[in-house]
């Protein structure tokens, strides 16, 4: 049983106050507190010791040593004072993204007129004391903010306005990322890692790759794992079952309404067997027809309902890509992000960011070759795949003026 110190304290207390208005009792009164105050005083200085022999143990550890020696990764957020950085910041300076064991220095890149927002931001990251954070640096300068990352998550984009063409977002947001690109390349590691969150990101990411020749185009990816959760939590919630009782969700193709949602490869654990979704959910027109329509509408659903877009489940969604880019998938598991073409199996265009199932292991992503694709799902990857194409095909126009 363990013992409240606390408890103990207070009946010491008791046993005094009893001694002075009981006299007659004074001899026993005494006798137990003599004894209870010096058995308290005694345990906690023998646990003190051993808290200290414990502290003193790890201090002198080699793990110890290596966790606080460790160089930190240099981590880069913009469009760091909008609200879905807000969600994320505190989970990477936490540990959440890149180790429990891992330093941090973030670097929040924002335009000019934000800067007095992202000093609140700063303050709140300090006033956490994260053990982690080693350094916080808020900046308008891209040279400031890209020099030697270790990762880059393009969060800030290029908003469309109400009575905005597609095709005047696209230039606006390819002049953003054209020069991040560039700053990407000129001060980057090498070896810097690029997550791409603004939209539309599949060729926001393309654009940044395109201005980063010598930056391996496999360091690129885009964000599709918030629809790969808000699928996969749908059909864990149709089939009562937790979301990490399904695996292997598919999103195919681009970050907007033409996505495709598909589950034909996906397993749902129900009473400790893996079925396929379709078996586990029994509704076949629901699959085909609802759910996808749901997955693919679900950010404007949030839109509607708080009048802001998705922030939380979408710093939720940075996080899991991050980390799997950095810690790598589970074996037998795949999960979805936007990533180059390039020698795909599937009859996906060239020189395209589109979203494929993907293993990743010491922070290489592999497409996952061999599966079956019926004429259903064949439909809506091409359409999907048109979308991207004709977005490439007027950002490049762009890229090149």
């Amino acid at each position: 049983m363990r013992v409240s110190y606390t408890n103990i304290w207070y009946y010491c207390l008791w046993l005094k106050d009893f001694r002075l208005h009981f006299p007659r009792a004074t001899s026993f009164a005494a006798h137990a507190y003599k004894r209870f105050t010096g058995h308290l005083v005694t345990t906690l200085i023998s646990r003190n010791r051993g808290d200290l022999l414990l502290q003193e143990q790890w201090e002198n550890s080699p793990s110890y040593h290596t966790k606080m020696s460790a160089e930190p990764v240099r981590v880069l957020v913009t469009g760091a004072a909008g609200q879905i950085a807000y969600s994320l910041l505190f989970g990477i300076a936490k540990g959440d993204v890149f180790g429990k064991d891992q330093p941090i220095t973030l670097i929040l890149l924002d335009i000019t007129p934000m800067l007095p927002v992202l000093d609140g931001v700063v303050m709140e990251l300090q006033d956490c004391a994260l053990p982690l954070l080693r350094e916080v640096i808020p900046t308008d300068k891209e040279e400031v903010a890209f020099k030697d990352l270790d990762a880059a998550i393009l969060v800030g984009s290029m908003p469309r306005r109400e009575g905005m063409e597609r095709k005047d977002l696209l230039k606006a947001n390819v002049a953003i990322f054209k020069s991040q690109g560039a700053a990407l390349e000129k001060y980057a590691k090498k070896t810097v890692k690029v997550l791409v969150v603004g939209n539309p990101a599949n060729t926001n990411c393309l654009i940044a790759a395109k201005s980063a020749p010598s930056i391996p185009k496999e360091n690129f990816s885009c964000l599709t794992r918030l629809d790969h959760n808000r699928a996969r939590s749908q059909v864990a919630m149709r089939c009562g079952v937790p979301a990490t009782q399904v695996k292997n969700v598919i999103i195919w193709g681009n970050h907007s309404s033409t996505q495709y949602p598909d589950v034909h490869h996906c397993k749902v654990n129900m009473a400790g067997s893996d079925l396929a979704c379709f078996a586990a959910v029994k509704d076949d027109d629901w699959l085909k027809g609802a759910f996808i329509s749901t997955v693919q509408q679900r950010g404007a659903a949030v839109i509607a309902a708080r009048k802001l877009s998705s922030a939380m489940s979408a710093a939720k969604a940075i996080c899991d890509h991050m980390r799997d880019i950095w810690s790598g998938t589970p074996e037998g598991e795949f999960v979805s992000m936007g990533v180059y073409s390039s020698s795909n199996s599937y009859g996906v265009a060239e020189d395209l960011i589109y979203s494929f199932p993907v293993h990743i292991k010491d922070k290489q992503w592999k497409i996952v070759d061999g599966l079956a694709i019926n004429d259903f799902s064949r439909g809506k990857m091409d359409a999907t795949a048109a979308e991207l194409v004709e977005e490439r095909d007027t950002a490049v126009t762009f890229l090149s003026a």
